[in-house]
């Protein structure tokens, strides 16, 4: 109650001060007698989005003892010493065997001549065709050199319904969490203006005033193809002058975009605003059969910092075309062909899509996110798609992850049937960690804060009633110890240690040397209140802390 007192007293003081919030930390912090907080916090999702830790977890204790001291700084900026925190917090112990040999392998996607290779006159796979019969040999024509033991995650489309004639997709970007390969370059100023989001790609330098920053795409061949055409869906936001903004084509690019030559796509249909509107199938016919270079040149002033989005690109030609599912299979090469791995499922566009397709579900952008965990979805999906599955049965799940610090990535689990159920794999433990605040800073501690019970009492009393008569009987009447200086019946400080000692040698026979305690004792010293004595275990003895 003091303590309180005494932080009123202060936050009185200053309601008459010129700087209020300025003498209140002036006063907590010159005062001898600081704040001393005792605190149990389990760490949020939003605390590991602030630590940087995208994964939601610590790899290591050691990382949590070097990472988390900063933050307790920055949560508690007011306690002093002998504070402490007992901190909760996920531990990484590892995935599944064979996950992160799925989700760090190469990916190939399957080019319209790949489908054309395998009798489709389409761009990608009809829907009775078994893709799964064909990408080896897919695979055994593109992948140069492969190794045994080599993992290929076969990236493919196939169409819901036979396709129909009509303009189809040569070329496609889906920006949606990615940059697609296409290469940042700086021409002038400084900072990002092109920034990777769950949806699209943004140009915006709102912030960082006069800028003009590229956005170019790999090499397109559009060798052999004819009747081309060229559609995009973007918006644009806060630009007064539209021609800041460029979508560019370029033949003779190679890597310098000052030295290639440029020309300007000038779109009829406008784009949306704070919608992701396509614009009209563009004549793209100067660039038949040629090898080009897109870029979108973004460009800003002190006074015009428009907001650009691009949510995809494509290049189109006449050919099938029809509504398909993005999909993809892994498959490993072993005695000298490539075989189609069993026990692991790669969700496709479709699958995203029945989990919910509107903001804030998973079929808004085909992945999962920080704030869509694929835990709150995946195993009602498993059980729902498969649904005869056996006890036991296991199936590695691979999927689209984004992450606000480093974008798109694939992620996946082990889940096993159990009880009926599929449940995952914890790749992670809820564990906790006790901080100290010694020297003004947060170091890890193993204090454990332990408050006397009456049985202890009892203990005290019947091993230590011979040496301390008066202190035990008053102890034995009133529960307590009297701690009143001169009194008869007065517990000193070593004879508070030696009943310390004959508590926690009940309590933890067999707690290791240095372990320290925070015993929390019932006392009378003019008024009934509690008082806190700190020992460490020392060559097999507990002593009072430093």
């Amino acid at each position: 109650m003091k303590r309180i007192i005494y932080c009123l007293a202060i936050l009185g003081i200053t309601l008459v001060g010129c700087n209020p919030m300025e003498d209140i930390y002036d006063g907590l912090d010159s005062s001898e007698e600081p704040i001393v907080g005792n605190d149990v916090y389990t760490l949020t999702s939003d605390d590991y989005d602030e630590l940087e830790l995208d994964f939601g977890s610590f790899n290591s204790i050691e990382d949590a003892k070097t990472i988390l001291p900063s933050f307790l700084a920055n949560k508690y900026p007011f306690w002093g010493q002998g504070s402490s925190v007992l901190v909760g917090y996920q531990l990484y112990v590892g995935n599944a065997e064979g996950v992160s040999d799925l989700t760090s392998s190469e990916v190939y996607q399957l080019s319209n001549s790949d489908y054309a290779s395998t009798g489709s006159d389409a761009f990608g796979f009809y829907p009775n065709v078994d893709a799964t019969t064909k990408i080896p040999d897919v695979l055994a024509s593109q992948v140069t050199s492969p190794t045994e033991g080599q993992i290929v995650l076969a990236k493919y489309k196939q169409y819901f319904e036979n396709p129909v004639v009509g303009l189809a997709n040569l070329v496609e970007y889906n920006f949606a969490g990615s940059f697609e390969g296409w290469a940042i370059v700086e021409e002038s100023g400084t900072g990002a203006a092109w920034t990777s989001l769950p949806g699209y790609v943004q140009g915006n330098g709102f912030q960082i005033g006069a800028n003009v920053e590229w956005l170019v795409s790999p090499t397109i061949d559009l060798t052999g193809e004819s009747n081309l055409k060229f559609q995009i869906a973007h918006a644009i936001k806060y630009a007064n002058d539209l021609s800041l903004l460029k979508i560019l084509v370029s033949t003779d690019y190679t890597g310098d975009v000052g030295a290639a030559t440029w020309d300007e796509i000038t779109l009829a249909t406008p784009p949306g605003v704070d919608t992701l509107d396509p614009s009209e199938d563009y004549d793209f016919s100067a660039y038949d059969g040629q090898t080009i270079n897109v870029a979108f040149k973004y460009e800003s002033t002190d006074s015009d910092a428009g907001r650009w989005r691009i949510a995809n690109l494509a290049i189109k030609t006449l050919g099938a075309t029809g509504e398909t599912n993005a999909k993809g299979e892994y498959f490993m090469y072993t005695g000298g062909s490539w075989e189609a791995m069993d026990g692991v499922y790669y969700l496709s566009s479709a699958d995203y899509d029945s989990m919910g397709t509107g903001s804030g579900q998973p079929g808004q952008y085909n992945n999962f996110s920080s704030s869509l965990s694929p835990n709150n979805y995946l195993p009602t999906f498993l059980n729902l798609t498969f649904p005869y599955a056996q006890e036991d049965e296991e199936l590695i799940v691979i999927y689209d992850y984004f992450s606000s610090s480093t974008g798109a990535q694939r992620r996946g689990n082990l889940y096993t049937v159990t009880g009926g159920e599929f449940l995952a794999y914890e790749s992670t433990i809820s564990t906790t960690l006790q901080f100290g605040f010694d020297n003004g800073v947060w170091v890890p501690d193993n204090t454990i804060r332990y408050t006397l019970a009456d049985s202890d009492y009892d203990a005290i009393v019947a091993a230590l009633s011979a040496t301390y008569p008066a202190a035990t009987t008053s102890m034995a009447n009133y529960g307590n110890m009297d701690r009143r200086a001169g009194n008869a019946a007065e517990w000193t400080n070593p004879m508070v240690l030696e009943a310390v000692n004959v508590v926690l040698d009940i309590i933890a026979p067999n707690a290791a040397e240095e372990q320290k305690y925070v015993v929390t004792i019932e006392v009378y010293n003019g008024s009934n209140t509690t008082e806190d004595f700190a020992v460490i275990k020392m060559d097999g003895v507990w002593v009072y802390q430093n």
